[in-house]
C-alpha cells in the first residue's frame, strides 16, 4: 500500500464525521466553516481524482464569478474517478463575497484527503461533491446527515418570552414561504412583540435541485429543530445537504433585501406589501411624502461628499470616468437603445466589462433615477440584471449595469441569429423570465412592475439565460391600490389592453407581456409581424388564437426547431399558458407566482375556459379580438 493510501486511510479512520464550530462574528457575515464531512470511500487513481477534483471547483468558481448567480454545478467524470461538484451561496450576497466564501470551503474540506465525497456548510454558502450525480435531483437521497441545529452560545439580550414568540413565527413563517418561492430563497424580519423595537432576522433556502417536497421537509425539521433547541439563544443555524436556516437578533443582511412573505404564506393580504408603479392623482400624498424622503436622502448623500450607503452594493462612479471608458459614448461603443436613453459598452475598474445606460436630463427623470438607483441596487436575482454602480455629477444620468454579451432575445428569434435557438434554450428562456417577473412580483421586499416586458428587454448571457433589463419604468402605488390610471409608458403589441386604452395598470400587465413573449419565443416571430397566408391578415396573437381553437396550436413552433427536440405536449402546455396570460379582463389571468409553478410542474395542465384574448396592435387603432 502506497504512503499516500495510508495516509487517505488514516484520515477517514479519524475524521469520518468531523464537525468544526468556531465563534461567529454577530455583526458581520463570516465564512468560518460551521461543519464538514467526508464520504467514506476514497479515490481509485489519487492523479485522476485530483485533476477531476480541481477541474470541478475551477468551472464551479467559475460560474459563481457571474453577477447573479448563487447556485452552480459541475463534473468531470474521466478515467472512471468521476466528481460531480454543487456549490450555492446565499442570495443577500454580492459575488465577490460569495467567491470569497468558495475561496475558503474548498481548503476547509482538504482534510479528507482523497476521499471521493465531502460537503462543508458555512454562514455565506455550501459546497460539495460526490462521485455519482444522482445527488443533484435528490440531495438527500444517500446522505446520512440529518438535520443539525448549531445554536448560539449566549442568551438573547431582549424579553425572553417576546424574543422566542418572534423567532417561532418568523421561521415558521419562512419554513411555510421558501419552498414556494422561484429560487427557494427566503430572508425575513419580524419586530419583537415587546416594545422594544427589537427585530429577528432570517433566512431560510433549499438548494436549487431539491423537489418541493424536499425542501419542505427540510426546513420544517429546521424549524422544529431550531426553535426547540434554541431559543433563548441569540442566534441559531439548522443546517443540512438540502435546506439551512439561520436567525440571529443581530443583522447579517439589509432591511431592503428582505422578501415579502405575504404571497407564499396564504393568508392573502396585498396591503403590507409595497407596489411599484405608474403615478397618478389619489397617490399624491404618497407621492409628497416619498418625494420629502428621497430629498432628504439626496441632502445627505451631498452633505456626506458622495457617500454611497443608501445605495447598497452599487459603486459611484465620476462622469468623467465613464465618459473616457465609452470614449465620449462613442458610436462605436454602441450596443442599444431604449425609451431612455443610449446604453454603451465599456472597460471600469481596469478590466470589467460593464454597460453604461445614459439616461437624458431633465428634472422628471432625475427623480426616476434616484428612484430607480434606490430600488434595483438592492435586486440580485440570476434572471434580473444586475446594477453596478451609477453616476449623477455630470450633465447625463448614468447607470452601470452587468454586461451581456449575447445581446437581445429578440436577436436570436427574427433578427441576425434567427433561428439559432433549439426548444431546450427557448423553453428555460421562458422559465426564466416567469422566475425573474415572479420576483419582481412577490419575493423582492417591494413588488415592482416593470410594465415594458418586450423581447429586446431580455437580455442573454453566455449560456443563454435570459436576465430582464430596464426597470427605469417603475413607481410607487400606495398599498391599499389594486391599480391605478396613469400614462401609457409600455410598447404597443406588447401591452395588456386595459392599459394602452385606459391607462390601467397592476401586476397583470406584466403577465399578458409575458404572454406575448412566450408566444414569440415560441413561434420566432415578432408580436407586430402580420401572416397574410390566410384569408384575412393575423398578427402573432391572434395566429395563435386561431390554431387554439381547432387544436392544432403545435403548428405555432417555429419551423428552424428541430422536432426530435421537443415534445408536442409540453410545447401546446407552454402556448395554452401564454394564452392564458393573454385573457381579458385581468382578472383572468394567472399571477406570474401561478405561472412559474404551472412551467414548472409536469406537462399536464388544468383545464381552464378560455376566452378570445384582445390585442393592441401597433398602430392603437387596431383593436383584434376581445369581447
Amino acid at each position: 500500500m502506497s504512503t499516500n493510501l495510508v495516509v487517505v486511510v488514516i484520515v477517514l479512520m479519524v475524521i469520518m464525521e468531523l464537525g468544526v464550530a468556531q465563534p461567529i462574528n454577530k455583526t458581520d457575515n463570516t465564512n468560518t466553516p460551521l461543519k464538514f464531512y467526508c464520504g467514506s470511500n476514497f479515490a481509485m487513481s489519487p492523479e485522476t481524482f485530483s485533476r477531476n477534483l480541481n477541474s470541478t471547483f475551477s468551472q464551479l468558481r467559475s460560474q459563481l464569478s457571474n453577477t447573479g448567480v448563487y447556485y452552480a454545478r459541475a463534473q468531470n467524470v474521466e478515467d472512471g474517478d468521476a466528481v460531480y461538484g454543487v456549490a450555492m451561496c446565499r442570495n443577500y450576497l454580492l459575488s465577490t463575497d460569495c467567491l470569497a466564501c468558495f475561496d475558503v470551503a474548498v481548503p476547509a474540506i482538504a482534510p479528507c484527503g482523497l476521499a471521493n465525497g465531502a460537503h462543508v456548510f458555512l454562514d455565506n454558502c455550501l459546497l460539495r461533491f460526490e462521485n455519482y450525480d444522482q445527488f443533484y435531483e435528490d440531495p438527500q437521497g444517500s446522505s446520512n446527515i440529518g438535520v443539525l441545529e448549531i445554536c448560539g452560545n449566549e442568551s438573547t439580550s431582549q424579553p425572553i418570552t417576546a424574543f422566542n414568540q418572534s423567532v417561532k413565527e418568523l421561521l415558521s413563517d419562512i419554513s411555510v414561504a421558501t419552498p414556494r418561492t422561484s429560487d427557494f430563497y427566503i430572508a425575513s424580519t419580524r419586530q419583537l412583540t415587546s416594545g422594544t423595537n427589537a427585530t429577528v432576522y432570517a433566512i431560510a433556502q433549499c438548494v436549487q435541485n431539491a423537489s418541493q417536497a424536499v425542501c419542505k421537509n427540510c426546513l420544517n425539521t429546521a424549524y422544529h429543530n431550531l426553535f426547540s433547541n434554541c431559543p433563548p439563544a441569540d442566534e441559531g443555524r439548522a443546517i443540512n445537504v438540502a435546506c439551512f436556516m439561520r436567525y440571529s437578533e443581530f443583522p447579517f443582511f439589509q432591511n431592503n433585501q428582505t422578501i415579502n412573505l405575504i404571497p407564499f404564506l396564504g393568508k392573502g393580504s396585498s396591503s403590507k406589501s409595497g407596489m411599484i408603479i405608474g403615478v397618478s392623482s389619489s397617490a399624491g400624498l404618497v407621492l409628497l411624502i416619498t418625494a420629502l424622503l428621497l430629498w432628504f436622502r439626496w441632502s445627505k448623500f451631498k452633505a456626506a461628499g458622495n457617500d454611497t450607503s443608501d445605495f447598497q452594493g452599487a459603486q459611484c462612479y465620476t462622469y468623467q470616468d465613464l465618459k473616457l471608458a465609452t470614449n465620449n459614448f462613442s458610436e462605436e461603443y454602441l450596443i442599444g437603445k431604449g425609451g431612455f436613453g443610449e446604453v454603451f459598452k465599456a472597460i471600469v475598474d481596469g478590466g470589467i466589462v460593464v454597460a453604461v445606460k445614459k439616461l437624458h436630463v431633465g428634472f422628471r427623470a432625475k427623480k426616476e433615477f434616484e428612484n430607480e438607483v434606490n430600488l434595483i441596487s438592492n435586486v440580485r436575482h440570476r434572471n434580473l440584471i444586475l446594477q453596478l454602480g451609477w453616476c449623477i455629477d455630470g450633465p447625463e444620468l448614468l447607470l452601470v449595469l452587468e454586461y451581456m454579451s449575447q445581446g437581445s432575445l429578440d436577436k436570436f428569434l427574427w433578427g441576425e441569429q434567427k433561428g439559432t435557438l433549439n426548444w431546450k434554450q427557448r423553453s428555460d428562456i421562458i422559465l426564466g423570465i416567469a422566475r425573474g417577473l415572479t420576483h419582481l412580483h412577490g419575493e423582492f421586499h417591494v413588488k415592482i412592475i416593470h410594465r415594458d416586458i418586450k423581447s429586446s428587454n431580455i437580455l442573454l448571457d453566455n449560456d443563454f439565460q435570459p436576465k430582464i433589463a430596464d426597470f427605469g419604468l417603475a413607481r410607487f402605488l400606495p398599498e391599499d391600490e389594486a391599480h391605478v390610471s396613469t400614462r401609457f409608458a409600455g410598447t404597443m403589441g406588447y401591452t395588456a389592453p386595459e392599459y394602452a386604452t385606459r391607462g390601467h395598470l397592476s401586476e397583470k400587465v406584466d403577465t399578458y407581456s409575458f404572454g406575448i413573449v412566450a408566444l414569440e419565443v415560441i413561434s420566432g416571430r415578432s408580436c407586430s409581424d402580420v401572416n397574410y397566408s390566410g384569408p384575412r391578415m393575423e398578427y402573432l396573437l391572434d395566429h395563435a388564437w386561431q390554431l387554439y381553437e381547432k387544436g392544432i396550436h403545435i403548428k405555432l413552433i417555429d419551423d428552424a426547431i428541430d422536432p426530435n427536440d421537443y415534445q408536442e405536449e409540453n410545447v401546446k402546455k407552454i402556448i395554452e399558458i401564454a394564452l392564458m396570460c393573454t385573457q381579458s379582463p385581468a382578472s383572468l389571468r394567472p399571477t406570474m407566482c401561478e405561472i412559474y409553478l404551472m412551467l414548472s410542474s409536469e406537462p399536464s395542465l388544468e383545464q381552464r375556459q378560455m376566452l378570445r384574448p384582445t390585442f393592441i396592435a401597433v398602430d392603437r387603432r387596431i383593436q383584434i379580438g376581445g369581447n
